[in-house]
């Protein structure tokens, strides 16, 4: 049988779920900025890859590796 206490946290928890799914919703309007230089070997990364692949942190190189990396680890 529930109490006020179970009442309570299912609020509190749909309240919670509700938030998260608000600022989840909003992450994709918000523009990525990109790295001036890649995370993994520190080189510059060109003008055209930031713009083209808006939030980028690695150079075409890295993320190669890092894509082979994950695809075999899958």
């Amino acid at each position: 049988m529930a109490d006020i206490a179970d009442f309570a946290n299912d609020l509190v928890q749909e309240r919670l779920d509700q938030a998260l799914a608000a600022r989840s919703a909003l992450k994709p309007a918000i523009a990525a900025h990109s790295f001036m230089f890649c995370e993994g070997c520190e080189t510059p990364i060109p003008l055209a890859r930031r713009v083209a692949i808006s939030g980028c942190t690695q150079c075409v190189s890295c993320q190669t590796i890092d894509e082979a990396r994950k695809a075999r680890h899958a």
